[in-house]
């Protein structure tokens, strides 16, 4: 037994400068790798973060300049909308007012023709009326005179 616990303590012993060693270098890959590397790491994220949230502010910004344009679009379309429809009505109250006009100037065109006509009736009835009178007369003469004869 006492050469088990003898050659346990030469190995201790043995070991104890690797162990040291170990733990010496885990202390130095610690502080010369790897907090330089968490650092940089956190740089990295901070960094990368920052630009994806720069990047998410963008694109809330760019939705609201689209929701912007297409209300100012739709404003101006509406305004183009009214004028068109307001130029529409201006025009076809002109249409209307010609018609009227026309109409009216056509009116009085064809009162006149029909007293003009009627006065032309009116001359013609009393010039038949006197023709038939004359003939009238001439007709009489002439029953009466092969009467006479």
């Amino acid at each position: 037994m006492d050469q088990t616990i003898n050659a346990l303590g030469g190995i201790v012993l043995y070991g104890l400068p690797t162990f040291f060693l170990v733990i010496l270098l885990s202390v130095c890959v610690k502080y010369l790798y790897l907090k330089p590397l968490d650092k940089v790491l956190a740089e990295r994220f901070r960094l990368t973060e920052g630009a994806r949230l720069a990047a998410e502010e963008s694109l809330r910004n760019a939705d609201s300049r689209v929701a912007e344009y297409e209300t100012a679009l739709a404003e101006a379309r509406s305004r183009i909308y009214q004028e068109q429809s307001a130029f529409i009505r201006q025009l076809q109250e002109q249409q209307a007012e010609q018609v009227r006009a026309a109409r009216a100037e056509s009116d009085a065109r064809i009162a006149a023709a029909k007293a003009s006509i009627a006065q032309e009736a009116q001359v013609a009835r009393q010039g038949l009326e006197a023709q038939s009178d004359a003939l009238a007369g001439q007709i009489a003469d002439a029953i009466l005179s092969r009467r006479a004869a």
